[in-house]
């Protein structure tokens, strides 16, 4: 197989070194303006900058790396198209030396989510105009057939195929303090765009959230101070990186602060301390799914004997966060906050049980009424932590001031839907960022989480439309209607759970619906339901509108018949039902009476109980 066609003609178009150059280069990217001046900033240095198994690089290879497939860049990027290329890659070295190459050319970057599959997949590379993409040998059989508007043999680069290296071979020699003309462009800004991030909305196929240069080299030296990150530290990366957590939250603050960077290809729970040891790491991100699989590795007498000082993440939930620091000796710092940069909120030390924090530096956040804007009453809790005014205090979450929110690619009804609003004059649409998250503000000024818009859904920390799910479900033959909808996770986040109505004299086959499921192309991994009701008609509002809100708060306490697919309890169970899913081994089985009064106790130990309530 051919990594890619053409012949190298050079280097490319470069400039000298100039003013941002030197200026990065000497101050290590401390007070840098783009994400290019802080890849320049390692050129020079020799300390281990990466390791990913065997492989170890130092940040002047890894500045240099990047350098050469900048410019390689400026050969393949056909003049005239969109400056970006897609990353399809589990998490090897090649994904931040192809970030810090778009960083140096001037390049977007648009993070491939694997899970996708087929026409979604198809959808996701070419509506993010991607000019080239760069994947693995793994993944190619997943591009078979599908029409992504680029030359395979030409415009698709297998990083483990032998032809690549050749490729790469006649740039080995490039400087990151050149700056490099690709496709048409020339210079760096903090404007630049940088990311394209996929996230998904209420309205159906995922968004791609831009982020600049100027926006993400920021994030990156905020971070160094709020974590305090040190140049011997090392953040270990074992979140995807097609995800923002990775390359906003572990990343780009290593790329800031000088620190290493050790990376995992896929996350294991089993192969978490081993890591952490085996590459002295000091730091890594999280999502809530994550935390409670390292939990549910058996207990050792050496749990705190790492260099482990921090995690940083989301959706750990306050019960798990405590466990673990109280197991593994580490202090988990819980956050809120999205790819798209419109709202922030960080845990403080006196953040309240329960609670996320306060909003970070720079928002202006509130709590509103959806439909007037009007900001709601602060929440009454009771010395139970219960909420007791739930119906006056939930509402969207807003930023009304200035937030660093850059708009999605190509999609400018949902960019304004995002930033629609009412200024201090009344005049609609003046620039709030809504969140589509529901919350309730306490009177000591803290936020706490409290679900989710009708139409989304999180599980494993990745954003779902429902929409999107009920459209493949309802091509199962035997149904006749469909509704999805979130239920709370036990842990964190969501869990989808489906209704269904059957066709007259029909019952519920687990193995037929389990065997649709995996034969559908656009099903992502993470949308299988994990619950299946069964009702006789969909129940529906006096606009014969789907009553989503009633079918919510019922959830799996319902008193028709429910189908699951039990919940992984242990680390083992990973690998097919946890951060990475596998439509393959999908199985369903009668919800029963013992099953709903073990898992409420789950609810009930990680505090997460009320949430069925809402």
């Amino acid at each position: 197989m051919t990594a890619a066609k053409g012949k190298a003609k050079g280097k490319g178009t470069v400039e000298g070194e100039g003013a941002s150059g030197r200026r990065g280069r000497a101050e290590g990217g401390r007070g840098a303006g783009t994400v290019a001046e802080l890849v320049q900033g390692q050129w020079g240095d020799h300390r281990v900058g990466a390791r990913c198994g065997e492989r170890t690089l130092t940040h002047h290879e890894l500045a240099g790396g990047a350098a050469a497939r900048a410019a390689l860049l400026g050969e393949l990027l056909p003049r005239g198209a969109e400056p970006h290329i897609g990353v399809l890659l589990d998490n090897v070295l090649e994904y931040p030396l192809w970030l810090s190459a778009a960083a140096l050319a001037g390049v977007a970057v648009a993070g491939i989510n694997p899970t996708r599959r087929g026409p979604e997949l198809r959808r996701d590379i070419r509506h993010t105009d991607c000019a080239l993409l760069i994947t693995e040998r793994a993944y190619v059989p997943m591009l078979a057939g599908l029409d992504l508007g680029i030359p395979f043999s030409e415009r698709v680069l297998v990083v483990d195929d032998p032809a690549y290296e050749e490729l790469l071979r006649p740039y080995g020699g490039a400087s990151p303090m050149e700056t490099l003309a690709v496709a048409g462009r020339r210079g760096v800004e903090p404007g630049t765009r940088m990311l394209l991030y996929f996230t998904s909305g209420s309205t159906g196929a995922p968004k791609a959230a831009l982020c600049t240069q100027g926006r993400l080299a920021a994030a990156g030296r905020s971070l160094v101070g709020f974590l305090g990150v040190r140049r011997d530290d090392v953040h270990y990366l074992c979140m995807p990186m097609f995800h923002g957590n990775a390359v906003i939250a572990g990343w780009a603050p290593a790329l800031a602060g000088g620190a290493g960077i050790a990376l995992r290809r896929r996350f294991s729970a089993s192969a978490f301390l081993p890591d952490v040891r085996r590459y002295r790491a000091t730091y890594f991100t999280y999502v809530g799914r994550a935390v409670q699989y390292l939990l549910a590795t058996p207990p050792a007498p050496d749990d705190r004997d790492h260099p482990l000082r921090t995690g940083f993440g989301t959706e750990a939930g306050a019960v798990d966060v405590a466990r673990f620091a109280e197991r593994f000796g580490v202090r988990l710092i819980e956050g809120y906050g999205s790819s798209e940069g419109g709202a922030a909120i960080q845990r403080t030390p006196d953040t309240p049980p329960g609670a996320i924090g306060r909003p970070a530096p720079g928002g202006d956040l509130a709590v509103v009424d959806p439909e007037t804007g009007a900001e709601l009453p602060p929440a009454r809790l009771d010395a139970a932590g219960r909420l007791l005014n739930g119906e006056e205090a939930i509402g969207e979450l807003v930023n009304r001031g200035r937030s660093s929110f850059e708009g999605y690619w190509r999609n400018p009804e949902a960019t304004a839907d995002r930033i629609r609003g009412r200024s201090t004059g009344g005049r609609v649409g003046a620039g709030w960022y809504w969140t589509g998250d529901l919350f309730f503000r306490d009177t000591e000024g803290f936020f706490h989480f409290a679900g989710r818009t009708d139409d989304r859904l999180r599980v494993d920390s990745e954003n779902l439309a429902a929409a999107m799910i009920e459209n493949i479900l309802a091509r199962y033959a035997p149904a006749t209607g469909v509704a999805v909808y979130a239920v709370p996770d036990p842990v964190a986040g969501d869990q989808v759970m489906a209704a269904l109505s059957l066709r007259d004299g029909t019952g519920f086959d687990g193995e037929d619906f389990a065997a649709f499921l995996a034969a559908q192309p656009d099903l992502g991994t993470k949308m299988a339901p994990r619950f299946v009701r069964t009702v006789a008609a969909l129940p529906v509002t006096a606009t014969n509108k789907v009553h989503r809100v009633a079918l919510r708060r019922a959830g799996f306490r319902c008193p028709d018949p429910v189908w699951w697919r039990p919940m992984a309890r242990s680390a083992r169970e990973e690998g097919t039902a946890g951060l990475v899913g596998d439509l393959g081994h999908l199985k369903y089985r009668r919800f029963t009476a013992e099953d709903r009064d073990a898992l409420l106790d789950v609810y009930r130990e990680h505090d997460r109980l009320a949430l069925l309530e809402r």
